[in-house]
């Protein structure tokens, strides 16, 4: 993931909807902030949920998709459990470059290689 001139390295989960993920990108994505402890970008089109657990708790650095909106999500703080969250990947560092970011932001969501 690209954020201005911070390259954010992560990987994702071996999942129906991150694999459908995988599948959209390279994608760039508007992000806004959510509840302070959030990043939420609406992608072009809702990920495949076939399999997926109806929700989870996100731990912080997670890269996850709100299935009820189709919103991707970065996850710097704690959120709990939510009917409609799944877990994409994870983030490896650098969160704080998203975190810092106030008001809405883009940022592009690529496969490393």
């Amino acid at each position: 993931m690209v954020v201005g001139d911070t390259v954010l390295t992560g990987h994702l989960f071996d999942n129906t909807a991150a694999r459908d993920l995988a599948a959209q990108l390279p994608l760039t994505v508007t992000f806004r902030d959510l509840n302070a402890a959030e990043k939420t970008a609406p992608l072009p089109r809702k990920l495949a949920v076939d399999g997926m657990p109806a929700g989870e708790d996100p731990r912080v650095g997670d890269l996850g998709y709100w299935a009820p909106d189709g919103d991707l999500v970065v996850y710097y703080g704690d959120v709990g459990y939510w009917t409609g969250i799944m877990r994409l990947g994870e983030i490896d560092g650098g969160l704080q470059s998203i975190a810092r970011q106030s008001g809405d932001f883009s940022a592009t969501v690529e496969l490393a290689g």
